[in-house]
């Protein structure tokens, strides 16, 4: 199959590894296509929530829909920087990059998340 749609009421819950304090739904896995390499879904952060420091596996991408997130980047070099998303604000990272997420607002932030994995 080439194209999947997804339902909002057939999305499903899943635990993300190594976040906290937040609701983790899953749209659209690896093999829902024949090409085999995305990830999609969306992580509502309580206020407080997050995710602690962990290596990405692979290519990503966060859209923040809603609310603000604190994501803090660095590179395989050690360089870090931290950048406050809001709505509409996305950030790429590739493979390798060390990353962390934390809602550090008074109000449930939603963000996006984007992963493509190597076939």
């Amino acid at each position: 199959m080439s194209y999947k749609v997804t339902r909002k009421e057939d999305a499903y819950e899943y635990e993300g590894r190594g976040h906290f304090n937040c609701y983790c739904v899953r749209l659209h896995d690896p093999q829902d296509v024949n090409e085999g390499c995305i990830v999609h879904g969306i992580t509502h952060f309580l206020p407080g929530g997050g995710s602690n420091p962990a290596k990405a596996e692979f290519q990503m991408i966060y859209h923040t829909l809603s609310g603000e997130m604190t994501v803090t980047l660095s590179d395989e070099d050690g360089k870090e920087e931290v950048v406050v998303m809001k709505p509409g604000d996305s950030v790429y990272f590739g493979k390798g990059t060390t990353r962390s997420l934390k809602n550090n607002g008074t109000e449930t932030a939603q963000m996006m998340t984007i992963m493509v994995r190597p076939q």
